[in-house]
């Protein structure tokens, strides 16, 4: 659980904080729509196109209004970011496993959204600012759903490809490594830094 120091920290340098929050919702509707085209046969579960194109949707809604503030705080988004949180996430996918391999990036997906959501709660409720308060408090159900998605879509592609009890201990070991993640990240004014 992350407590409130974090985001009262995070909240000293508004202006970066924005920005990576708008490469890490640039990079959500990315992975989004590259989901989309991972199913290792020509028949996906149902209603995996429709899940995750909306997905995707709501990313790009939310790049645009984080990109708004960043200008109207006087920032532009940086060229360049690299979140060692969800590299070092990333890392534990199962590569070229076939149904493995995409119930393991959903289970990433879905730790990264839950992580967003609880951030997000926190900064809306420890924020001063109206502006900023009210974006942060707006995207904590988003990334509650996205979280939620994620993790039935997984659970439902395990039952499609027979890895039902696997997706369930993958979960497990991903909630005990995510974590030991998120406790190493540096103190910045990142959305996925330091405990």
């Amino acid at each position: 659980m992350t407590p409130d120091e974090w985001a009262e920290a995070a909240l000293e340098d508004p202006v970066r904080l924005l920005n990576d929050h708008a490469h890490l919702e640039k990079k959500a509707a990315l992975n989004a729509l590259d989901l989309l085209l991972v199913w290792p046969s020509a028949d996906p579960p149902a209603g995996w196109t429709k899940v995750l194109s909306a997905i995707a949707k709501d990313e790009v809604h939310h790049l645009a209004t984080v990109l708004k503030l960043l200008e109207k705080y006087g920032g532009v988004m940086s060229k360049g970011h690299r979140s060692e949180y969800a590299q070092q996430l990333r890392q534990l996918v199962r590569r070229g496993e076939g149904p493995l391999e995409v119930i393991d990036r959903l289970l990433v997906s879905a730790l990264i959204e839950a992580r967003s959501a609880e951030r997000f709660e926190i900064l809306g409720r420890c924020c001063k600012d109206a502006t900023l308060t009210k974006l942060y408090r707006g995207l904590w159900a988003s990334e509650q759903g996205h979280y939620r998605i994620f993790l039935e879509t997984a659970r439902k592609a395990a039952a499609v490809s027979g890895h039902e009890k696997a997706c369930e201990q993958r979960w497990d070991e991903f909630l005990d490594r995510e974590a030991e993640i998120i406790a190493s990240q540096p103190r910045k004014p990142l959305l996925h830094s330091w405990v």
